[in-house]
């Protein structure tokens, strides 16, 4: 998601109908220029290099959401949240419309990942890993990063585990899931909530972890977009508690 607002004029964005290694083409319509969704920035047009500021969002179940934050404004779309049309493609082979443009063996095709960016560099964490090992201290180009999947609410984020400059070290505590699952800070002893990253109890409750710039996508589409990303393999610095 991106914030719309530029130089301090808001643009209305429209779909081009173009695709670029399979990936959305937007374009606005004050300037006409097109819009990479997948990069967040203009490709072509009078605003070519100009990025849009990226919004974090959270990818998850809708009764978590609603318990996080009842107060939800929900946009009606007449019914049609019942299905996902696109169920048949998720479940199979292709890799989008045109194809992959490159090729990379270091997962399957279709597997989901986590992809975040910091310093830089970039990291994708698959998620048949994450869901055996859902919590993941790592640093990408010098940044401290925290992961954070729940597969049971199919979420993932992405945190930045630095608070006032001190980096911190999370264990998850599994006795709730959605709204209920929180993890705790070596070094304080603090309390976070999972979805928000606000910490609700102990010496840093109040402070709340920036999110990450971070993307779930397929694995071919963000290897064809970032062909020298990492891959996260697993690290004794993560760690998972009871």
């Amino acid at each position: 998601m991106y914030a719309r607002e530029i130089e301090g004029e808001t643009l209305t964005f429209g779909v081009s109908g173009k695709l670029i290694m399979n990936a959305l083409v937007m374009y606005d319509h004050q300037t006409r220029t097109l819009w990479s969704q997948f990069l967040g920035q203009g490709v072509k047009g009078i605003q070519t290099g100009v990025k849009l500021d990226f919004v974090p969002v959270t990818h998850t179940q809708w009764a978590s959401w609603l318990e996080t934050y009842p107060e939800t404004l929900v946009l009606d779309k007449g019914g049609s949240y019942r299905y996902d049309v696109y169920d048949p493609y998720y479940e199979g082979g292709s890799a989008g419309v045109i194809g992959e443009s490159r090729s990379d063996g270091r997962l399957d095709r279709k597997t989901m990942v986590v992809g975040v960016s910091a310093g830089g560099r970039t990291k994708a964490y698959p998620f048949d890993l994450l869901g055996g090992q859902p919590l993941v201290n790592d640093s990408i180009a010098g940044q401290d990063i925290l992961v954070f999947m729940e597969r049971d609410t199919g979420t993932a984020l992405a945190y930045d585990r630095s608070v006032d400059g001190r980096v911190l070290t999370f264990q998850l505590y599994q006795d709730g899931l959605g709204a209920q699952a929180y993890s705790t800070d070596a070094e304080t002893g603090s309390k976070w909530m999972a979805l928000t990253g606000r910490a609700f109890e102990g010496p840093l409750a109040g402070k709340t972890l920036d999110r990450a710039l971070s993307h779930l996508s397929f694995w071919f589409a963000w290897k064809d977009w970032n062909p020298e990303t990492e891959v996260y393999e697993g690290a004794a610095a993560s760690s998972a508690g009871t």
